[in-house]
């Protein structure tokens, strides 16, 4: 892990922050590396400007559920905002990372003096919370096999220009399993599956194509 005080740049993501003014750390850290754990202080807003970071959450019965798998121009870390005094999940970085801190002050500084910068925070928190409303929706009412199918469409980021040409950071199946609230068998069988009617395909990592979609609105 390797620590840098000086501000942070714009990142390459199609639509960066602009951290002109603001007091930032970049951190950069390898594949597997802790973020930060559950439990830790929360004095910090995080942003990924590259790679991949995964949320998982441990019960009192050492039950791990992954909660979240963010890629670029997702921030995380945010409940310091409103008065979380500890980290509510553990987040690992999935590939390399370079992450933006902004600590807690200067993150609530920055919101009540850039417009542009507090909007653009105040979307990512109305999706999120649309995120996470759709999710409940989901593990409730739909079936494993439509709840992987939608959970690779989220990663793929289905809807955007690029998405069907994208490659997923590297997940294993175990970690989908988590996410979707289902067994690495049952994961396994349905990847087999989509990769057979040509929804998805393995090509030096894994590719969404948008036709899964049809999984998700099969009746």
């Amino acid at each position: 892990m390797r620590k840098s005080k000086t501000p942070a740049t714009a990142p390459t993501d199609p639509s960066p922050v602009d951290w002109t003014g603001t007091t930032t750390q970049r951190i950069e850290y390898q594949p597997s590396a802790t973020i930060f754990a559950q439990g830790d202080p929360a004095t910090s807003v995080m942003y990924v400007e590259q790679g991949a970071v995964r949320l998982s959450v441990l019960s009192h019965a050492g039950k791990e559920a992954v909660v979240a798998v963010l890629d670029a121009a997702h921030f995380f870390g945010e409940g310091c905002l409103a008065g979380q005094s500890q980290r509510m999940a553990t987040a690992t970085a999935v590939t390399a990372c370079t992450i933006v801190v902004v600590d807690k002050l200067e993150m609530v500084r920055q919101l009540h003096a850039r417009p542009a910068f507090a909007d653009r925070f105040l979307t990512h928190m109305l999706t999120r919370n649309i995120r996470i409303e759709e999710d409940l929706i989901d593990q409730l009412f739909n079936s494993s096999e439509k709840r992987l199918a939608r959970t690779l469409l989220l990663l793929a980021r289905y809807g955007e220009a690029d998405a069907s040409h994208r490659t997923l950071p590297r997940l294993s199946q175990e970690t989908l399993a988590e996410m979707v609230g289902t067994t690495r068998s049952r994961v396994n069988f349905f990847m087999n599956k989509f990769r057979k009617l040509g929804f998805i395909e393995y090509n030096g990592g894994l590719k969404v194509h948008n036709s899964l979609l049809s999984v998700v609105l099969r009746d």
